[in-house]
């Protein structure tokens, strides 16, 4: 009975699964650290962040009373639902690998945990303040759009910082502008971004935004994608119940369900503090 499996064994699978998932899920969600969370304590699901409008002052005169003003603020409700992926782990097929079989599940329950609240995120890139839109279909992305965005979302008194998250498609031309790459004989900077952009791939920081490239945007039929500059504030992700992995033994099938799963809910905060930018997404 020397290949018996015991508690320890299955108790060592399950941590390197756990412990996998919430890494790779950290380490692989584009989205999550450019929004504001909000944990959901206690009891219910939904969360009512208030939406606070502008307020002025006035000039006034000595011993004159000033005139009240009211600060009525929105609402903005998002409601958490729960998200999950499973897989059956046979007997057979956990002793017979010859890879970590537990860490190699915690890493693909925590890229498909990541891809569905990126995907869900950035399904809202186009919803902001439609007065706000830039771009259109077949507009290629450029510094100039960008320095738009970031006039648009000064001239409102939107603070720092900006974000921008747009397709790697929508930026490889951003990138080739920038590098002037296919406009002479060798690629060229025209500036530092365009050297950071030649020897690593990535912009970084432009026009006082921070550049993010997320694969999960949907190119839509005509080869066109949403992307947008926004503030933190802008996006909401509230968070019933963080990652977590549970397991099933199915004796009968020899083997072990093993489920992950997490609760949140997303929902566009303060629509005039991003700005949605419509670009060709094609090579």
């Amino acid at each position: 009975m020397a290949n018996e499996t015991t508690s320890s064994t299955l108790s060592e699978l399950f941590t390197n699964i756990t412990q996998e998932a919430i890494f790779t899920f950290q380490e692989t969600s584009v989205m999550r650290p450019l929004v504001t969370v909000y944990p959901i304590n206690g009891s219910g699901k939904t969360v009512e962040v208030p939406v606070y409008p502008t307020v002025s002052a006035a000039a006034v005169n000595e011993a004159t009373d000033l005139s009240n003003t009211a600060v009525n603020p929105t609402s903005a409700t998002i409601t958490a639902s729960e998200k999950g992926v499973m897989t059956t782990l046979t007997d057979l097929g956990r002793d017979s690998a010859s890879r970590n079989v537990g860490a190699d599940i915690g890493k693909l329950f925590g890229e498909a945990l990541a891809k569905k609240v990126d995907t869900d995120l950035v399904d809202l890139l186009d919803d902001f303040a439609s007065g706000n839109d830039q771009g259109g279909a077949g507009t290629e992305l450029t510094a100039d759009l960008l320095f738009k965005a970031q006039a648009i979302l000064r001239t409102a008194n939107v603070p720092a910082p900006y974000y921008g998250v747009f397709h790697p498609k929508a930026v490889f031309n951003l990138k080739k502008t920038l590098t002037q790459a296919g406009y002479s004989g060798t690629a060229t900077a025209i500036s530092e971004i365009g050297n950071e952009a030649l020897r690593n791939g990535y912009i970084g920081r432009i026009a006082g935004i921070d550049v993010f490239e997320n694969a999960n945007i949907t190119i839509d039929g005509s080869d066109d994608a949403n992307g947008a500059v926004f503030h933190p504030a802008s996006l909401g992700l509230c968070i019933k119940e963080e990652i977590k992995i549970e397991t099933q033994r199915d004796a009968s099938l020899r083997a072990t369900e093993i489920v992950g799963s997490i609760v949140y809910g997303v929902g566009v905060v303060k629509d005039t503090f991003g700005v949605t930018v419509l670009t060709d997404a094609a090579l």
